[in-house]
């Protein structure tokens, strides 16, 4: 199969580097990822061929935090392996204290065919975890 059209890799200002190399660097070795890259101002994690990459915003950037309904990314949608993996890693990020979205809809926030779990990084970016359709 021909890469041509996958994702490469995606860079990602945060505000507090460490706080998001603690909850992302979890949260991509739960997913398969291992690390690639370290450097002083960030941390990457790769899968394959596709690299996620998180940058310490410069102070003089840092005024506005992140809103996930201005202009820019919304979210981060990743693939799970089951219903039951996406069962696990919601009681594993509740165990860790983290934000879940639509709470009250869930599994289902994303309609009676959508079997996911929505949560936020240290960030408020909103992350998503898809079960696959046939499961």
């Amino acid at each position: 199969m021909k890469s041509t059209g996958l994702l490469h890799h995606l860079e990602l200002y945060v505000s507090d580097l460490d706080r998001s190399i603690s909850f992302w660097g979890w949260l991509l070795d739960e997913l398969g990822y291992t690390e690639y890259q370290r450097w002083e101002e960030g941390r990457s994690w790769k899968k394959r061929d596709t690299y996620l990459v998180f940058v310490q915003t410069p102070k003089e950037h840092l005024q506005k935090s992140y809103q996930r309904r201005r202009t820019g990314i919304n979210h981060l949608a990743f693939h799970a392996e089951s219903k039951a993996h996406v069962d696990s890693m919601t009681e594993k990020l509740r165990q860790r204290e983290v934000t879940i979205l639509y709470s009250e809809d869930h599994p289902y926030a994303g309609g009676p065919d959508h079997y996911a779990v929505y949560f936020e990084d240290p960030d408020r970016i909103k992350v998503e975890l898809v079960a696959p359709s046939s499961d």
